[in-house]
């Protein structure tokens, strides 16, 4: 057996259960009920969790006062194995809040000043805005650490698209012009560089993505992605609507609807498998076939997984719904989650979905990175998006799933002596093992924190039962203690397992192939939904700029996701800065007047119920 005992720095994340003010001594309980004997040292130092627009917030001469029984910490120390000396001597102290049972996190701005802050850093690093003008010929994909361009000429379709979702959601929560005029921008720039209106078909498909050469433009249309190479997998078809959809719940823009619509034609006419359900994952760039031999280069030839079946409704679908109102696209979210019921659990093998599969849905445990693995942020994000669609159209069958994920995934994907959540575990383990083996690190990406905040979030305004209001505290409290970069600007991609910044390769980027203002901005815009309306019981403004006659019968509508009926109103509309009273606060609408120009309206939203 092997005796570790060699110094080790570490971080205990846990609820305070006693403290000797005299011996500067404490005990935390983590999450899963350990106990750790603690020892404040004389250079220990504290800090209240600062948000991305905040200074430094000392608390070191309140660390007395502070810890009292049941306030959350993050600890972080030394354990010097040393016999007769068992405490994990304190270094440095996060306090997630003041008060027992208060977290920063869920202050009534906190999320909307994050998603302005994280949505200003974007365009000043991709466009030196406001020094310049917006302008996407100079966006790229790749931004270091402080945001500076790497001198790459490759503009990716789904990042760009992105982006516009992230300067989409800024506006809506702030109604601050120069995020509508860069969505606005990003969406005309995708449809003119990146789209590709097929009109013997009548369909659109879009480009991989463009490298660009002064004013020449070199159009990708096969992905240049490793796993994907020289193919069209279906999710950068989908991501390349989250964007642009986002954009069309503000203004209402035609163009941007009919780009979706046949869009969705392509989904449905190339990528649907009408024999045994769900979607292919890629088709070939020439045949659009998804069974062609081609395909057997990157292993994808009539293969099925998580994002062409599941992304549709986070990326675009959901939004497009509450746009539209269409039945049909209520049925396109109801059958990916039917789908995703039925096909992905896998109980008797795993605790963890089975997320690749074969045309006629055998597990595919072979496939390239992934082989038998399953990555926590897809689990979390099945149970998040299983509860909205629930909220449209109630399923026995979709709660029990979400309900069962959410109970068993803290146990085999969280760090329950540190905070946070891992990122991809073997699905499987020996007989001999305790843990579920992590594959290639302990790191923690701040996708699938986003994924955790999100699915606890809305389960808990949903269901309210008291662990899922835990488990959202804890993820959140993680996600804000550590991802936020405040020498920079903008959020980590990846943590240490401590909490620390992992600061190398890709990960060291704040642009990337994976990362390009979306996750961060989704989790800020959909935590202050969920927080101020489902649970901590405050308004809500919203914004939106409709285009004269864009909406079906005018009407705008301003729900802010699928929430549970009849647990928020439309109590108060502003047309142009006046009051205007031609609205329906139970279906949340508005009928608009007859206009010329873009219309500018606030909508405030308030909840019916309050639950802490």
């Amino acid at each position: 057996m092997n005796n570790i005992d060699s110094i080790k720095s570490d971080l205990i994340a846990g609820y305070v259960k006693k403290f000797d003010q005299n011996n500067k001594k404490f005990s935390l309980e983590t999450s899963d009920g350990k106990t750790f004997d603690c020892a404040l040292t004389d250079s220990v130092y504290a800090r209240l969790t600062q948000n991305t627009n905040e200074n430094y917030l000392d608390c070191t001469n309140k660390i007395g006062s502070m810890l009292k029984p049941g306030q959350l910490i993050y600890a972080y120390g030394i354990d010097y194995h040393e016999k007769g000396k068992d405490d994990f001597e304190v270094k440095s102290i996060v306090f997630p809040g003041e008060q027992t049972s208060l977290y920063r996190h869920e202050e009534p701005n906190w999320w909307i000043n994050q998603l302005r802050s994280v949505a200003t850093c974007y365009l000043q690093w991709q466009f030196n805005y406001p020094n310049q003008a917006i302008d996407y010929k100079n966006y790229r994909t790749i931004l270091h650490l402080a945001g500076a361009k790497k001198g790459d000429f490759l503009q990716e379709t789904d990042t760009i698209s992105r982006l516009v979702y992230g300067m989409a959601s800024a506006y809506l929560c702030t109604g601050e012009d120069m995020f509508l005029e860069a969505a606005e921008k990003g969406t005309e720039y995708l449809r003119e560089h990146m789209r590709f209106y097929d009109t013997d078909e009548d369909l659109i498909y879009w480009y991989h993505g463009i490298k660009v050469s002064g004013d020449r433009e070199q159009k990708l249309l096969s992905s240049e992605f490793g796993d994907d190479f020289d193919s069209i997998p279906m999710y950068e078809q989908i991501y390349a609507l989250a964007g642009p959809i986002q954009t069309y719940r503000i203004t209402g823009d035609p163009l941007i609807l009919s780009d979706a619509e046949k869009t969705i034609d392509l989904f449905e006419r190339y990528y649907k498998d009408n024999e045994y359900g769900g979607y292919f994952s890629h088709i070939d760039p020439l045949t659009f076939d998804p069974l062609s031999p081609t395909l057997d280069k990157g292993n994808n030839r009539g293969k099925k997984n998580w994002n062409s079946v599941g992304d549709h409704a986070p990326a675009y679908l959901i939004n497009l719904w509450l746009a539209t109102g269409e039945k049909k696209y209520e049925d396109f979210l109801v059958y990916t989650a039917d789908t995703i019921a039925e096909r992905f659990p896998d109980d008797a093998h795993s605790p963890f979905v089975q997320e690749r599969f074969f045309r006629d849905w055998k597990h595919d445990t072979t496939w390239g990175w992934q082989q038998n693995r399953g990555v926590i942020g897809h689990n979390l994000k099945i149970a998040w998006n299983l509860m909205r669609i629930n909220h449209l159209r109630p399923s026995k069958t979709y709660v029990e799933l979400a309900e069962k994920i959410a109970g068993t995934m803290p146990a085999v994907g969280s760090d329950r002596q540190r905070g946070g959540w891992y990122d991809v575990i073997e699905r499987t383990k020996q007989a001999n093992e305790k843990f579920y083996r992590l594959v290639w690190h302990d790191r923690k990406a701040w996708w699938q924190q986003e994924q955790a905040i999100l699915a606890y979030l809305i389960m808990y305004g949903s269901l309210e039962n008291k662990e899922y209001l835990k488990h959202s505290r804890e993820a959140a409290a993680f996600y804000n203690a550590f991802f936020i970069d405040h020498d920079d600007g903008g959020v980590y991609f990846n943590v240490l397992a401590n909490g620390m910044p992992y600061l190398l390769g890709t990960e060291r980027l704040k642009g990337s192939h994976s990362m390009s203002c979306y996750h961060s901005t989704e989790l800020c815009y959909l935590s202050a939904v969920y927080l101020n309306l489902l649970i901590t019981g405050n308004p809500l403004d919203l914004y939106f700029k409709p285009k004269p006659n864009a909406f079906k019968d005018r009407i705008l509508r301003v729900a802010p996701d699928i929430l549970p009926k009849g647990r928020v109103k439309l109590t108060s509309v502003k047309i142009d800065g006046n009051e205007y009273s031609n609205f329906d606060a139970n279906a949340m609408t508005v009928k608009l007047p007859n206009a010329s120009y873009p219309l500018k309206v606030q909508a405030t939203l308030t909840p019916t119920k309050k639950l802490i």
